[in-house]
């Protein structure tokens, strides 16, 4: 089961650096959509990479299943 109280920890102690990169790229010319798009996709490679390690390695992380392969915030 899925231990919300850790998963909304998480997502609170990320918020401030996300939202300080994604400010940064934004400063840097990027447009807040394709900041946004890209950090989208940097997280669902990283979950991509994640399922690549439960089948190459037998490892799992159980809160990463019972979110049904994500994290609910």
């Amino acid at each position: 089961m899925v231990n919300m109280n850790q998963t909304l920890t998480c997502r609170q102690a990320l918020a401030g650096a996300f939202q300080a990169l994604s400010d940064e790229a934004v400063k840097a010319g990027w447009s807040e959509g394709d900041v946004a798009l890209a950090l989208a996709e940097l997280a669902e490679e990283r979950v991509i990479e994640l399922a690549a390690k439960v089948i190459t390695e037998g490892f799992i992380d159980p809160p990463f299943i019972a979110a049904g392969g994500r994290r609910k915030g």
